[in-house]
């Protein structure tokens, strides 16, 4: 069977029956964990998906991974179910397909924001600048990287605007360039 059905499939059913129990917000949180420590710990994926162990251990692993003693009892019967299933092989695109349903669903664009240095009020203002004229709730991921040297670069739903200042130094060398080819 085709991964993007089955973890479409499962996505879904774990969206309703959070959504069932009120409980949807605390499980994309958790996914949105889970997901995070499949990228992060390149083990977690060779344990889950280990026949060796026995399904307790397996759910002990993914309950860690997902947040630890407050995992929602709603993520815990979804994980029981997929083990039982056998279908833990396709348990990361699930996560992914859970955060996409989840983002179209709550109407959330999701952005990356680069800065120089860390700046909580610049994160606020842009989300609530980008809220305003989308109408949608916006998260962004922020980052800092020292080489920008000054400014910001914001992506957003394919989109990218470089207001740093290590761009605005290229484009000045690039002017300067271009007139010295004109004068020779």
């Amino acid at each position: 069977m085709n991964t993007g059905v089955v973890s479409m499939r499962y996505a879904k059913a774990l969206l309703a029956y959070a959504d069932a129990q009120g409980k949807e917000d605390q499980v994309y949180e958790e996914v949105k964990t889970l997901a995070d420590h499949y990228v992060t710990v390149s083990g977690l994926r060779r344990a889950v998906e280990n026949p060796v162990l026995d399904i307790e251990t397996k759910l002990q692993l993914l309950q860690e991974a997902a947040g630890g003693k407050d995992v929602s009892e709603e993520l815990k019967r979804f994980f029981r179910l997929v083990l039982e299933a056998k279908r833990e092989k396709f348990l990361q695109f699930m996560t992914w397909s859970y955060i996409d349903l989840y983002r179209e669903e709550k109407h959330i664009l999701i952005g990356k924001l680069t800065t120089a240095i860390p700046s909580e009020r610049l994160v606020q203002h842009l989300v609530e600048l980008i809220g305003a004229r989308t109408h949608e709730n916006v998260e962004l991921d922020a980052r800092i990287d020292p080489n920008i040297i000054g400014g910001y670069i914001i992506e957003l739903s394919g989109f990218r605007l470089d207001a740093s200042v290590a761009n605005q130094l290229k484009r000045v060398k690039q002017q300067f360039i271009a007139r010295n080819r004109r004068i020779v």
